[in-house]
């Protein structure tokens, strides 16, 4: 019997040559083209005559489908493929902008221009107005700032969920409209 080239590698779901125990499966080529439905046995001596593996791409097909192919190196391009779409995806953060209802215009000021950074930046935002003491007994104060707040940024942001109060904060959420540009 010919030496068989198959070493073991940690798979990611893949049955690979000796692993398939299926009596029929329907098999492709190393170039994408069908070569029939066959028996398990006749494939793997197809695979061996090649130096190549057999490997198992969908398991719930009736009969299963087999691929000849270098699995090594369809691992080694997997891998490749999803570093690369890690690496182009953003995570979005929440970033959180804390007021009071007493808050003077400037501070006002200060606090929307963060959070339409934050915004214009990719980021979702989180305004939040914190009561104290008396000013539990006037929540609407708080509701009209984080309108007014959400007014202010209608340009750069939608509300994503409108002002609710829970237990001594008030809060409400904003996504940017349009993604940054990378």
């Amino acid at each position: 019997m010919q030496q068989w080239r198959c070493f073991r590698i940690s798979n990611l779901g893949h049955q690979i040559n000796e692993d398939i125990r299926d009596k029929e499966i329907r098999l492709i080529g190393t170039d994408g083209q069908q070569l029939g439905i066959m028996s398990v046995r006749a494939a793997m001596e197809i695979a061996i005559e090649k130096n190549l593996d057999l490997v198992k791409i969908s398991p719930n097909a009736n009969p299963p489908v087999c691929k000849i192919m270098d699995y090594g190196k369809f691992r080694f391009e997997q891998a490749k493929r999803d570093k690369e779409a890690k690496k182009n995806q953003r995570i979005v953060e929440v970033k959180e902008v804390r007021m009071s209802p007493g808050i003077d215009i400037n501070d006002f000021n200060v606090k929307l221009k963060m959070a339409q950074k934050f915004l214009t930046e990719g980021d979702r935002v989180k305004v939040a107005v914190r009561f104290r003491g008396r000013e539990m007994a006037h929540t609407n104060i708080g509701e009209q700032l984080l309108l007014r707040f959400a007014e202010q940024c209608k340009e750069v942001a939608a509300v994503d969920k409108n002002p609710k109060l829970d237990g001594r904060h008030m809060t409400m959420f904003l996504s940017p409209k349009a993604a940054k540009p990378q």
